[in-house]
């Protein structure tokens, strides 16, 4: 390899694992703070753009060195990002709003992708190190998530909070993706490429997010009902 091409290799790799680095650190603090606030958008809208290096950077490695399976899993991490900050800006599709052409382009491009690493994961495993049951569970999340994006645009929710869950959804789930990668590359050197290492952070972290969207729906439902006073 020239070393002007390693260099260039090697500088992707370092602002990829700072924006990684950057993005890791930024959750939680918008999590954690009050929804809505200035730190909150503050913290959320430095994440998203750490989020969106983080899978430039990636896909540009993968096409390079190449990795197929890389490419596939950054356009899914992505779009969980994506679809969560997007979400912002379409809170009126209950009201006559149309999804925009990027909206339609990025969900059906991980459509697209997510099914393509499923079926890696089943067709051919050994191009990715026998990991295929890794491959499958991450392509059926990317599958779920642009399929419900897509039948959110053609079919807005009646629930005007609705734009509240999907964005609190993608978030998440970038972030529990975010965390993989940091998992895998510090654990996967001490106990090899093993599934538990991938899969550790989303069997964890799915089912708190559907805790936490379920939360606010009782929340949201109680002041709903609330008695108006005299």
């Amino acid at each position: 390899m020239l070393p002007a091409w390693h260099f260039v290799l090697r500088s992707a790799l370092a602002v990829h694992i700072a924006a990684g680095a950057l993005a890791f650190i930024c959750a939680p603090v918008a999590l954690l703070t009050a929804k809505g606030g200035r730190t909150h958008r503050r913290w959320g809208k430095i994440y998203f753009w750490a989020m969106a290096v983080v899978a430039a950077t990636a896909l540009f490695l993968s096409i390079v060195l190449p990795i197929v399976f890389l490419a596939l899993v950054a356009v899914f991490s992505f779009y969980a990002a994506f679809s969560g900050y997007r979400i912002l800006s379409l809170k009126r599709l209950g009201s006559g709003d149309r999804a925009h052409f990027i909206d339609w382009f990025a969900a059906l491009v991980t459509l697209g992708a997510s099914a393509a690493l499923a079926l890696l994961g089943i067709l051919h495993p050994r191009l990715i190190g026998g990991m295929g049951v890794v491959a499958v569970v991450l392509g059926l999340i990317g599958v779920l998530l642009a399929a419900a994006s897509i039948y959110t645009f053609l079919r807005p929710p009646a629930d005007r909070q609705f734009w509240w869950y999907i964005h609190m959804r993608g978030m998440i789930a970038s972030y529990i993706a975010a965390f993989t990668a940091f998992t895998v590359v510090n654990l996967t050197p001490h106990f090899g490429n093993v599934w538990w290492i991938w899969l550790g952070p989303a069997i964890i972290g799915v089912p708190g997010s559907i805790w936490w969207q379920l939360y606010y729906r009782r929340k949201f439902s109680a002041k709903a009902v609330q008695p108006v006073r005299a």
